[in-house]
């Protein structure tokens, strides 16, 4: 059986799929992935119907990074029997000026691609080290780079710009968004759960430990929170979002803080973390009985109103609200307390959808659907590999 690799590797685990081919038709066999890289690391895998098919813990040594992980996640899936595999597609979540489609990586593509790991360093070095595994230990299997800022690339110029002098925007100082993968994805899904707003002006909300908006109009991004990096935009996990540049001036020259530290804040220290001091993870803040978690909370709730205003205001006008992600698809009290924001819009929740995790939970006298769609990104970087590969994919 043909089947094609999808890959998602972050800074402690990895994330891997296994998606066979039949034409032009793909069917998901596996997913598992690797957790607690260099602490407690663990593999678990299921099939595509959920059985259980591995759960092995390992000493922390044995898989201390992220290439030990990869060539053990690559050792077990050479003991299932039954796949030739044709081909690997990645996640690597920023292509620059240079790709704004998915690219079958060579050499040359993966020196470009290594160059942005300063704009990207929560994830640019980890998407690309099992790439570089991959191709010492099997050089002939091809590769396939799936960018989550390329379904931003189409953006108007004055949209995705900085007000810098132009010059920079030739040197790639601009707006490129991220998570786009994963907006890709519901912009095609939305024909499948509300064809009525699929072809209309629709915001997306991807909220997990990274978080950012999209506004889509006809499946087309038009406008995002996030820009230059990942840290802009929206509150995080751990990373700011929308932050005065005179504030980074003020730590270098002020408070005597290295490029590096401040770096190290950004990414690390801030966001939920910082302003709670308690957790980056929803669930520990809203379970806790700090009043810092609910400062944290309410912050949150606040910023991602006022990105759906704007990006409302980019649309001229929304006909759908759509939650995806961690916490927007398993968080029933932060989604009632988002939409509450968006009544000025027309939005009207319906709290017992709302809790239930139905698509639609939004009420029949809404103005504006609020949907709940779980995304996959790993099953686009399939489709996308699957179609660039063409007859190597066993697909033509």
């Amino acid at each position: 059986m043909k089947a094609i690799l999808v890959v998602n590797a972050g800074s402690s685990s990895l994330k891997f799929q296994i998606f066979s081919i039949d034409g032009e038709h793909l069917t998901r066999q596996l997913r598992g992935q690797i957790d607690g890289i260099g602490t407690r690391p663990r593999l678990r895998a299921v099939s595509g119907d959920g059985s259980p098919l591995v759960d092995r813990q390992y000493a922390a040594s044995e898989i201390a990074d992220l290439p030990a992980a990869s060539g053990e996640t690559r050792r077990w899936l050479d003991e299932l029997a039954g796949f030739e595999l044709v081909a690997i597609g990645h996640r690597v979540v920023h292509g620059g000026p240079d790709y704004s489609q998915p690219v079958r990586i060579d050499a040359g593509v993966l020196a470009r691609l290594t160059a942005l790991e300063s704009l990207a360093p929560l994830h640019q070095p980890n998407n690309l080290a099992p790439i570089r595994l991959a191709m010492e230990s099997d050089p002939s299997i091809p590769q396939v780079a799936c960018f989550d800022t390329a379904f931003h690339r189409g953006q108007a110029k004055h949209t995705d710009c900085y007000a810098l002098p132009y010059a920079f925007y030739e040197a790639g100082v601009r707006r490129y968004g991220f998570h786009g993968l994963s907006y890709e994805y519901i912009a095609q899904r939305l024909h499948q759960v509300a064809p009525e707003v699929a072809g209309g002006s629709v915001v997306a909300a991807h909220l997990g430990s990274g978080a950012s908006m999209c506004a889509i109009r006809d499946g087309r991004s038009i406008d995002s929170t996030m820009g230059f990096t990942a840290l802009d935009g929206l509150p995080m996990g751990t990373r700011p979002g929308q932050l005065d540049p005179g504030v980074v001036l003020h730590l270098i020259s002020e408070r005597g803080m290295s490029v590096g530290e401040v770096s190290d804040l950004l990414y690390h220290g801030s966001g939920l973390k910082g302003l709670s001091g308690v957790s980056n993870d929803m669930r520990d803040l809203l379970a806790s009985g700090e009043p810092r978690a609910a400062f944290a909370i309410e912050h949150f709730v606040h910023r991602c109103a006022l990105h759906v205003g704007m990006l409302a205001a980019a649309l001229g006008g929304i006909d759908a609200f759509a939650f995806t992600a961690g916490v927007g698809e398993n968080s029933a009290p932060i989604r009632a307390r988002i939409a509450d924001r968006l009544a000025w819009l027309g939005a009207e929740l319906d709290p017992a959808a709302n809790q239930a995790g139905a698509v639609r939970v939004s009420t029949s006298a809404s103005r504006v659907a609020l949907l709940v769609i779980p995304t996959d990104e790993e099953l686009m970087i399939a489709r996308h590999t699957h179609a660039l590969l063409g007859d190597l994919a066993g697909g033509r």
